[in-house]
């Protein structure tokens, strides 16, 4: 799948900045970008939980940035589901983003722990507890 660059136009960062200032730019283009990359796996565009957004997320990171995802994330400050939750509303309050009657900020707490995310998988991870 084709990487696509994402920007805000001007005065959108400041608007947001203005309600949140925990995230990096980069974070809220990089849950944009999982949007879009979610409805490309799914055969008809549909509203998309804030599980599966999350989840999104998550295969992004690995696809993208492998074993630095969750430094990358971190540094852009993401260091949870419940910090993706809070992206997203950012940007539905700033009405950016739509949500849906049923979508609560609750959805995204806990959908998967960052450390097993983004380290369990690699083989490396036994050789560091020797």
């Amino acid at each position: 799948m084709p990487v696509v660059e994402l920007a805000f136009r001007d005065g959108i960062m400041d608007r947001i900045r203005l309600r949140e200032q925990r995230f990096d730019e980069q974070a809220y283009l990089f849950v944009l970008a999982a949007l879009e990359y979610q409805q490309a796996r799914m055969a008809e565009r549909r509203h998309i939980t804030g599980r599966e957004l999350a989840e999104a997320c998550r295969d992004l990171a690995l696809e993208r940035f492998g074993v630095m995802a969750r430094v990358v994330l971190g540094h852009w400050g993401l260091r949870s589901t419940a910090d993706i939750g809070d992206v997203v509303f950012t940007l539905v309050e700033l009405e950016l983003l739509l949500s849906q009657p049923g979508d609560r900020r609750e959805d995204f707490i806990g959908v998967y722990a960052f450390e097993d995310a983004f380290e369990r998988e690699y083989p490396w991870r036994g050789a560091l507890h020797v």
